[in-house]
């Protein structure tokens, strides 16, 4: 049996879902519990939970009664599919309703291109609607993965349809650019209108290449002609630089950036999401018609080097934010579980348990210091791999998987020569460009097999150990020395000014941006503790322990301002607030931003300001009241966020009060119980 038959039979066909599955999980998981059966994968709810990620990043339901749920897995031995049929129909979260037809797709991490070039293959079959029609109307488990799988053509499966889509999942995409090309010239393509376009979609196993067959059917019907580059799974093959030449529009149907977008500069763009290249590909053809008639130019004229990984429309400082938050994000849970294992070595053994020897060497079961040891160690060794992660996932953000080694190793580098946290931004952006700059360069067709794991790592791995060894790293190491000796020295009036400063960052925004960028600030001091850093650190907590614990309690002192679904969520704001999750008021503030955010950001420059003129520190990157005993002078700490709670609280409630005198009252009583009203 092939490879291509072997990917689906006959057990992993269920023509009966609506016995066990009324949801798309049941669905799921009734189709991969066929697949662990056969051994294809090895840890089921493993497995589900990679198809529930992907699932949260884009509905898998599309018009026409089909649900794809899909992903890539370490917990899948091979490539697999397995359909199953529902007569009520599922909700996948297509517009046009529930999907009678469901295909799970399971990809291993590492499938080859032969693999996943099946796999693509069979995504352009379901946008056949000949091809759908038959899988309606099988009536054997055995027949279905036949008709998958090529063996079996179905009466209703009409020459035209497979040949256009394919006559089976293993079958070569059809039509090369040169083939394409010249049927567009023998019906007269001189005067054709030519579009080429880019679909992609971030598992790159089934939208991208759906999308891809949509467009190319609606652009046959239309006349069109129409070239379309694939970034999928199974890699991509560049559109020819002549084809993109004499292209009259560009339509990028996307979820992930599009790589090499220089490309395309300009020409007439439509710029969508995946999912629309699938449900309404005709539109997208007219839209395109529409822009090239108007000479309207979208895409960006001279990109820099780093611009093409940014999202459609980002300015460079939005992409920048994005890659910066991106490395911080991955950043933040080696904080939290090196950061407190830190803290409870402290907690337990005392301040003097840095002292105490490798527990490798000198365990003692009996001995709570040994236990101690392994705590804190532990911790230093989970909190060493900050600012490398910091900088492989900036680099991530920027040139997705290929930055990740030039990334760490920048990193690496800047902890070794002591560049810290800004070291490991720099590292970060470094590598992202230099693996992005690579990516720009023609390379032969047979050397591509070996860029993404030897060229691009090797070469991109040198020139950021160069660049940050012996060009920028020393004068940032220098950067990050002097800015540790002015936190060492802060005091008096200095001191507060920056606690107000600290605490305005962390109630702006209420764990975004600017919130991440107080709290890597403060985090990024503990990798080297001083008196300075800690007081830092532990005005950046209390700060943010702030807004929902002043909402809590606002909402417990003057109920009657605030809806009952706000009042229920002010009993939960007061764990999320004494754990330090500062995004337990965000509900309160996107229903009342003019009044929530002000008094948020005054309660933390209040509380910011205390800290520091307090000279309170923290050990501990998180944990809220609960690390209260790792805390220097705690009893002032608590006396800070009591005082900024209080000034929050003050203020919220006096902005709301004076709404409400205003005669403009904003709550939603609709869910409150109503009083009958006397005649």
């Amino acid at each position: 049996m092939s490879e291509n038959h072997a990917m689906i039979t006959a057990e992993l066909v269920d023509l009966d879902l609506d016995r066990t599955a009324t949801t798309k999980e049941a669905a799921a998981r009734t189709l991969a519990e066929r697949m662990v059966a056969l051994g294809r994968v090895t840890d089921l709810d493993g497995f589900l939970a990679d198809v529930a990620a992907r699932e949260a990043q884009m509905p898998t339901g599309l018009d026409g009664g089909i649900g794809i749920p899909h992903c890539r897995s370490a917990h899948v031995t091979e490539p697999t599919l397995a359909f199953g049929r529902s007569a009520a129909g599922i909700d996948f979260g297509a517009p046009d309703g529930p999907a009678d037809l469901v295909f799970l797709i399971a990809a291993p991490t590492g499938a080859d291109d032969a693999h996943l070039t099946i796999l693509s293959s069979l995504a352009r079959q379901l946008m056949d609607e000949q091809f759908t029609t038959a899988l309606r109307a099988v009536t054997s488990a055995a027949d279905a993965a036949a008709l998958v799988s090529g063996d079996l053509a179905a009466d209703s499966w009409s020459a035209q349809g497979a040949d256009r889509a394919g006559t089976a999942p293993g079958a070569e995409p059809p039509d090369t650019e040169a083939e394409a090309e010249a049927e567009g010239d023998a019906e007269g393509g001189a005067d054709r209108f030519r579009v080429v376009a880019v679909t992609s979609c971030p598992t790159g196993i089934a939208h991208t290449y759906m999308a891809a067959e949509a467009l190319e059917n609606a652009a046959r019907e239309a006349g069109v002609e129409l070239t379309v580059e694939t970034q999928g799974s199974a890699g991509f093959t560049r559109l020819d630089p002549g084809t993109v030449e004499r292209a009259d529009a560009v339509i990028f149907a996307h979820d992930v950036p599009v790589r090499d977008k220089s490309r395309f500069a300009g020409k007439p763009t439509v710029d969508v999401g995946v999912k629309a290249g699938i449900n309404r590909p005709a539109a997208l053809i007219a839209e395109a018609r529409e822009k090239a008639a108007r000479g309207e130019v979208t895409a960006p004229a001279r990109p820099s080097p780093v611009d093409g990984a940014g999202d459609s429309g980002d300015s460079y400082a939005t992409k920048l934010r994005k890659w910066l938050m991106s490395g911080v994000s991955y950043m933040v849970p080696f904080v939290a579980a090196g950061g407190l294992l830190i803290a409870l070595g402290f907690a337990i053994g005392g301040w003097k348990i840095d002292k105490a020897p490798s527990v490798a060497e000198h365990f003692v079961w009996t001995d709570h210091t040994s236990w101690a040891a392994l705590l804190f160690q532990t911790g230093g060794l989970a909190f060493a791999f900050l600012v490398p992660v910091l900088a492989g996932y900036i680099a991530y953000g920027m040139a997705d998987r290929p930055g990740l080694v030039p990334g760490f190793v920048g990193g690496s580098v800047a902890v070794t020569i002591k560049a810290g946290f800004l070291g490991g931004i720099a590292a970060g952006l470094l590598a992202g460009a230099v693996v992005m700059g690579i990516q720009r360069i023609r390379i032969p067709a047979v050397l591509r097999g070996i860029m993404p794991v030897v060229v691009i790592p090797l070469v991109s791995a040198a020139v950021v150990g160069f660049l940050m060894f012996l060009v920028v790293g020393k004068p940032i190491a220098s950067l990050q020395s002097a800015l540790t000796d002015w936190l060492e020295g802060l005091s008096g009036a200095n001191a507060v000014i920056l606690g107000v400063i600290l605490g305005l960052m962390m109630c702006f925004d209420l764990g975004g941006p600017l919130n991440k960028v107080a709290y890597a600030f403060a985090v990024g001091g503990l990798t080297h503790p001083t008196d300075g850093s800690l007081k830092v650190m532990a005005a950046v907590m209390a700060a943010g322990m702030v807004p929902p614990l002043a909402m809590a309690l606002a909402t417990t002192v003057r109920g009657r301002l605030f809806t009952r679904t706000e009042r229920e969520n002010g009993k939960a704001a007061w764990f999320l607030g004494a754990s330090f999750i500062t995004e337990g008021a965000i509900p309160f503030a996107a229903a009342d931003p003019l009044r929530v955010i002000p008094a948020s950001m005054a309660g933390g420059a209040v509380t910011g300001a205390l800290s520091m003129a307090f000279g309170c520190t923290l050990r501990a990157p998180h944990g809220g009241v609960f690390v209260v005993p790792l805390i220097g002078r705690p009893l002032l700490y608590l006396l800070a966020i009591a005082a900024g709670v209080c000034v929050s609280t003050a203020v919220v409630v006096l902005l709301k009060s004076a709404r409400k005198t205003a005669g403009t009252p904003e709550r939603d009583t609709a869910d409150e119980p109503r009083v009958p009203v006397a005649a």
